[in-house]
């Protein structure tokens, strides 16, 4: 039950601030395509409040983070075409170098996992808690591929996949 009214306070705060509405695209190495749906964030006294309406993910967990550039195109690296690469790293204003949990000393852009169910839509909202409104402007959320294990063990930048879904925020 305690569980729950947290649940009702962090979710249900209003917001001082109009809210962040982030459309997403599908992306892949040749560029953006079809609509992903969109984000919404809130901001709460907790942080911010990510909100997907997404479809067309594959199920399971998703690595989700706040990406330092606002674009979505594809760029060469080592000769091969990146999905979203333009996006850049992870946005790392405190230049911590290192992948952490979204309430730990990690990159700022670190978020929580999205959740994605059996017919590719992720509509469970996350918590940013280090995050506030005026870090959005100018930069990129994406969605990878895979989990993210909010550590640079064993795998870098929490072991997520290739890039799937990329939203630009103005």
């Amino acid at each position: 039950m305690k569980n729950f009214a947290l649940f009702l306070i962090l979710f249900s705060a209003p917001s001082a601030f109009a809210d962040v509405v982030i459309p997403m695209k599908l992306v892949n190495e040749s560029g953006a395509g079809a609509s992903a749906g969109q984000i919404t964030v809130s901001e709460s006294k907790y942080g911010l409040i990510f909100t997907p309406s997404l479809q067309g993910l594959s199920p399971g967990v998703h690595g989700f983070h706040l990406h330092q550039n606002a674009s979505c195109e594809p760029i060469e690296k080592k000769g091969k075409m990146v999905a979203a690469g333009s996006a850049g790293g992870h946005y790392d204003p405190a230049s911590a170098n290192s992948h952490g949990a979204p309430w730990g000393d990690g990159h700022l852009g670190d978020l929580p996992p999205l959740y994605a169910e059996a017919n590719g839509s992720a509509n469970q909202a996350v918590l940013a808690p280090r995050l506030k409104l005026n870090d959005l402007q100018g930069r990129a959320i994406i969605v990878h591929a895979g989990g993210d294990n909010h550590s640079d063990h064993p795998a870098a930048l929490g072991g997520g996949g290739a890039r799937v879904s990329c939203g630009i925020i103005k």
